[in-house]
């Protein structure tokens, strides 16, 4: 399946019984693999997960590190952009600056950004090495 098809299916499954808002994610790693993540709310709504922190740890748990392409949907009605620390999230692990983020709604629009004009200025490593 691509990437969009991926992000559709697992939204499905989110777990957004406060909200509503179901968001999927799919992430493509460096060897080509996809790994999907869907938002899982919790009643105490600050330990809730995030759709792209969940397809971001099962690349890992997969022994991935490397985002080449991500792709995010949810029923709005613009294309879903990642949030605040999820941006930070994706750029942890993005091949690079370039890297493509896809945000997209269940009608079909879709905006494509580089990690970069997400989150420019990104906090890194070089921020905690003296």
């Amino acid at each position: 399946m691509s990437l969009s098809e991926t992000a559709r299916a697992v939204r499905e499954h989110a777990h957004a019984p406060y909200s509503g808002f179901k968001v999927g994610a799919a992430i493509q790693a460096a060897d080509g693999s996809i790994h999907a993540g869907c938002n899982v709310e919790n009643v105490s709504y600050p330990e809730g997960t995030c759709a792209e922190a969940g397809a971001i740890a099962a690349m890992v748990a997969a022994g991935q590190t490397r985002i080449t392409a991500a792709y995010v949907i949810a029923d709005s009605p613009a294309p879903i952009t990642p949030c605040g620390g999820c941006r930070q999230k994706l750029a942890e692990f993005a091949a690079g600056p370039d890297m493509p983020v896809t945000m997209a709604n269940l009608d079909g629009v879709e905006r494509t950004m580089t990690m970069a004009e997400l989150l420019p200025d990104a906090f890194d490593r070089g921020h905690t090495i003296r």
